[in-house]
């Protein structure tokens, strides 16, 4: 097979790309920009572009397949000539859907914990030694890429409600056709493609229509918009909730059951490397799927201790007797809030500074703000930074700091516009040791060197 990638930078797209050289396919790719990882990656495979940019010449009749990725426009040059050729196109999820359609297929959505969700399924079945193809958005543990093709009965995506390419504008998550699916939650995003929430909402509407009949959903049965839309499930219905716990020393357990207990004599609790009510929910979730996949509790729970989880989430960059100090992708304001709880919740007896960029096109909207209203409240002191340069490169109005103040409204909060006036605000407070730390983007902080900040 011979597949060229128009957009081959991407997270997903340079994973895929890579998962189908090691199959043994012929892959070429361009793209205007690409950077690290993917830059290193790329070339360590032989698959870097010479040279940057679009070039129709890459387009030759004799390619099986484009793959067109979201970051290339639909005016893009070589997509042009592909369509003026006649070659067949797919964007990644429609790939992805063409190589599992004779797999059981776990799809793994929501506005929130999809990736931490779909790793630890994925953590759990690799535990167990069980063959399974993936399609996941962040760089996991124990596994080479973000995504895996090979000739294994079963596949675990993550199902992304975004938009797909270009060219075709149907959520990702609606070209999988599942035969377990999970739903964490929905909470509006994506604000420049479903300017309203009545609009996102229906997308996994659509979602739950596309299970197979037999099939399975499994949701958080405390999601209001989920209750609703669960019944639409041509499938047997499963609702899970916060598993049993408890935190010791800042140490969560989870509580187990009286026949647990029988089997694992002195046994009060299960150990986990991560917290947070939301994690929990995560892994209640991921124990549902694999308890359909014929996995006893005593496997799951045997398994689920060695999670350290994904990466970017709740990811401790340091740690230190009075202080520790968090990176998390966090910026959805329902991600914001649950991360900052989670943090805090472990914590309780420890001040807890949250800083938060605003980067995506949705948190830098100004009609948006204000679903950010007491997301941060858990924190006992948080900043907030933007950086109006990335506002202008979306093309959005302007925001004056007062207007971030008034949708926060938060007693003790900071807004940050400057990075240097930022790095010198943590530099103190990293210094000082008197608070957990908690930095949560899913930009660049205006191009702070963050690991040298914590680790100077």
């Amino acid at each position: 097979m011979k597949i060229h990638f128009i957009a081959i930078g991407g997270a997903l797209m340079h994973n895929l790309a890579l998962a189908l050289k090691q199959k043994g396919y012929q892959i070429t790719g361009s793209d205007d920009e690409i950077y690290d990882p993917s830059r290193s990656r790329l070339q360590k495979a032989g698959l870097l572009p010479s040279k940057m940019g679009w070039d129709i010449a890459r387009i030759q009749p004799d390619l099986d397949a484009v793959i067109v990725g979201m970051h290339a426009r639909s005016n893009n040059p070589e997509l042009l000539k592909a369509q003026e050729l006649g070659l067949t196109i797919y964007s990644y999820p429609e790939y992805i859907y063409l190589q599992s359609q004779q797999k059981k297929r776990v799809v793994v959505g929501g506005s929130h914990g999809k990736t931490t969700t779909t790793s630890m399924i994925m953590h759990i079945l690799k535990y167990h030694q069980i063959d399974f193809d993936y399609a996941v958005g962040a760089q996991l543990d124990g596994f080479e890429l973000m995504v895996r093709l090979s000739d294994a009965p079963l596949i675990v995506i993550e199902g992304d409600e975004y938009l797909s390419s270009p060219i075709d504008t149907l959520p990702k998550f609606l070209h999988y056709y599942p035969h377990i699916a999970v739903l964490t939650g929905i909470a509006w995003d994506h604000i420049n493609v479903f300017p309203t929430f009545r609009k996102y909402k229906k997308q996994f509407k659509k979602f739950v229509k596309t299970i197979l009949q037999h099939g399975t959903l499994i949701y958080y049965k405390e999601d209001k918009q989920l209750q609703k839309i669960a019944g639409y499930a041509p499938a047997q219905v499963i609702a899970y909730d916060t598993p049993a716990h408890h935190i010791e020393n800042h140490q969560t357990y989870l509580d187990v059951d009286y026949n647990y207990q029988l089997a694992k004599e002195g046994v009060v609790g299960i150990p986990l490397q991560i917290f947070g009510k939301h994690n929990l929910q995560n892994f209640q979730a991921a124990r549902m799927v694999c308890r359909e996949l014929g996995l006893n509790d005593g496997q799951i729970l045997e398994a689920i201790q060695a999670f350290s989880g994904a990466a970017k989430r709740l990811e401790i960059l340091s740690k230190k007797e009075k202080q520790v100090i968090f990176k998390d992708f966090a910026h959805a304001p329902s991600k914001v809030k649950a991360t900052i709880n989670a943090v805090k919740q472990q914590y309780k007896n420890r001040s807890l500074v949250a800083v938060l960029e605003l980067h995506t096109f949705s948190s830098l909207n100004v009609d948006f703000l204000d679903e950010y209203l007491g997301s941060m409240g858990a924190a006992d002191v948080a900043y907030v930074y933007y950086n109006p340069h990335t506002i202008r490169m979306k093309k959005l109005k302007n925001i004056e700091p007062a207007q971030v103040e008034e949708a926060f409204f938060h007693p003790n909060l900071i807004v940050f516009t400057d990075e240097q006036a930022l790095k010198h605000q943590l530099e103190k407070d990293i210094a000082a040791q008197e608070s957990n730390l908690l930095l949560m983007s899913s930009g660049n902080w205006g191009g702070i060197d963050i690991l040298k900040l914590v680790n100077d």
